[in-house]
């Protein structure tokens, strides 16, 4: 091909349209980019962000000093570092996860509405669509969105996971599964119970950070204080002999004090502070120690004194044998009965057919005598 074959070629090729390229498809092109760009920031953002909620400084002061966060709560609380690290491992997978996913669905949205714009597509219908859809999820939708938006709030402020014993109000249990929407928690029974997040209005978290076993010991009036504290003292060490239960234990018992009286016994109350989920592991054993050493020490648990009262029906020729001398008799006998009462201290003996006969026809007496 000469030169002048090449030239009138290039003369009479079709000019390329410059105004149509810096147009549309540049502004699209840019419109893609920018969607991409911005992606890329929201996403480095929630990751810091994520990071901070694996670290624990979202929600509550950063700890100084030398010791990390974790280090600090462990401390605290008793829990190994290592599980309060997984933890806030799974929280921050999780409050990362759904927040990319919204970031991304919401930047892809308007970026496609935005290139429908530039390729002259009218976007009103599909925008007067999206808000009758809005509208129509603001009403018929708003609990699965209060579902969702409680469980995002519970995620990061860490209230509860998965292996904690939890009260949610009727649902009380340990916790296998936990989402964003829904809560599974398996009861004592084995029930396993499913409630949305946006039904629980309280949350008594059972296994974070510490418990306390709470014992209310009945103790007879002759076992004195001094000698509770003893026998509490051997019990503490029976069960250091115990390495699960000693390992359970993160302090010594401590005694409150008396917590109510009775005729018979007083209730003293003992409290010891333990790792999570073991509080009622300690109070069996607790209890168990307890009784043995009351036994090698003779002490007896007060029971509660009932007196019953039976009345047998009276045959119609006692009856017509009564005379005022033998009513004499009974209430003299019964004034003796009250007297010896008095000076005993042991449990009242139980009346007599003629004593209980006798109250009954006085008792029968008087209310005639009101009717008539």
């Amino acid at each position: 091909m000469t030169f002048d074959a090449l030239k009138t070629d290039l003369v009479t090729a079709p000019k390329i349209d410059w105004d149509f390229l810096l147009d549309a498809p540049l502004r699209i092109i840019i419109i893609i980019i920018g969607a991409f760009v911005l992606n890329m920031v929201m996403r480095l953002f929630i990751r810091r962000f994520s990071t901070a909620v694996a670290r624990g400084t979202v929600g509550s002061e950063k700890t100084e000093g030398k010791f990390s966060s974790s280090v600090a709560e462990s401390q605290r609380t008793g829990i190994e570092p290592t599980v309060i690290r997984e933890r806030r491992a799974q929280r921050a997978k999780t409050v990362g996860r759904m927040l990319s996913s919204v970031a991304t669905i919401i930047i892809s949205v308007i970026a496609i509405l935005m290139v429908l714009d530039q390729l002259n597509f009218n976007i009103a219908p599909i925008l007067a669509s999206a808000g009758i859809v809005g509208v129509a999820l603001a009403f018929g939708a708003q609990e699965l969105v209060k579902d969702y938006l409680s469980g995002f709030f519970m995620v990061i402020e860490d209230q509860y996971g998965i292996g904690d014993t939890v009260d949610l109000g009727e649902a009380v249990g340990e916790v296998e599964d936990f989402g964003l929407r829904k809560t599974a928690v398996r009861d004592l029974t084995g029930t396993l119970w499913h409630v949305r997040n946006g039904e629980i209005m309280r949350v008594g978290n059972l296994s974070q950070g510490w418990a306390r076993a709470v014992l209310e010991i009945p103790v007879n009036y002759s076992t004195s204080m001094d000698t509770y504290r003893e026998i509490t003292e051997t019990v503490t060490a029976e069960m250091a002999k115990d390495t699960q239960v000693a390992s359970a234990m993160l302090e010594l018992p401590e005694i409150a004090g008396v917590q109510s009286l009775s005729a018979e016994y007083r209730v003293i109350r003992t409290m010891i502070k333990t790792k999570p989920n073991l509080q009622w592991m300690v109070e069996r054993a607790f209890r168990a120690e307890l009784t043995n050493e009351f036994d090698r020490r003779g002490i007896t648990v007060p029971i509660i004194q009932e007196t019953v009262l039976r009345t047998l029906p009276r045959s119609t020729e006692s009856s017509e044998s009564t005379t005022e001398g033998q009513a004499d008799a009974d209430d003299q006998a019964r004034a003796n009965h009250m007297t010896q009462r008095t000076k005993n201290y042991g449990p009242s003996p139980l009346p007599s057919d003629d004593e209980i006969r006798s109250t009954t026809d006085e008792a029968g007496t008087d209310t005639s005598d009101g009717e008539s």
